[in-house]
């Protein structure tokens, strides 16, 4: 039972310390995986980012099984949408598919809500104004979603451009200016898409987008009204 508590509540000290050190674990394996999509980078760093890959992907590991254990329905759990997030992290690692999924962790992210739930908010928090506190955890919510966005449209295209323009979209860290530009619809014009898949993935990210602006103000604006 008390493997179960560490595992799935947030409410004692060590199920606080066993998420936040997987979410510290999920960021140093996106940094990671983000840090090797750089140009020229040399033997030994290439070297030392597989190791990180190698430890992160046991840990993960064995997390996925210590979750399966303690299930109270182990086929549902496979199932569910953090079993198949959870599985599609690591899976990829053992079987050579060709497609890197290790992106795909930033979704796990969304379980720091369950800290949440547990951690007091400082006293500052009590000085933000009403409607503030209102929505204060759909905010929260949304900047999540919104970083998470940001990183996996970054992801998408440079699989899509990287190719095509090496200059413009030649990493990670270089594709995320251009998801800053387009996901909050300034369109700079500076980088864009050249290929057929880069253009449609565009414009998914531009309807995605159009949320990015509408969603906090719709927050905010609802919060007003009530008072």
């Amino acid at each position: 039972m008390g493997l179960k508590q560490t595992i799935e509540r947030s409410d004692t000290r060590a199920g606080r310390a066993f998420d936040l050190s997987i979410q510290a674990l999920i960021v140093v394996s996106l940094v990671s995986f983000t840090i090797e999509t750089l140009p020229n980078l040399s033997q030994a760093a290439r070297y030392w980012l597989y190791v990180v890959e190698v430890v992160t992907v046991a840990i993960f590991t064995a997390e996925y099984v210590l979750r399966l254990l303690v299930a109270d329905n182990r086929l549902r759990f496979i199932f569910s949408f953090y079993g198949l997030v959870d599985l599609a992290a690591i899976v990829p690692f053992y079987i050579a598919t060709g497609v890197d999924l290790r992106s795909a962790r930033v979704l796990r992210l969304i379980r720091v809500f369950r800290v949440f739930k547990v951690v007091r908010y400082t006293d500052a928090m009590d000085r933000f104004k009403a409607a503030f506190r209102d929505v204060k955890q759909e905010l929260i919510l949304f900047l999540i979603v919104a970083a998470m966005l940001l990183y996996l449209t970054a992801v998408g295209i440079y699989y899509f451009e990287s190719d095509a323009q090496p200059e413009q979209f030649g990493s990670v860290p270089q594709s995320l200016w251009w998801s800053i530009v387009t996901l909050t619809t300034v369109g700079y014009g500076d980088v864009y898409p050249v290929t057929v898949g880069g253009r449609i993935f565009t414009s998914v990210v531009l309807i995605l987008g159009l949320g990015i602006v509408a969603v906090p103000t719709g927050l905010l604006a609802s919060a007003f009204n009530k008072r």
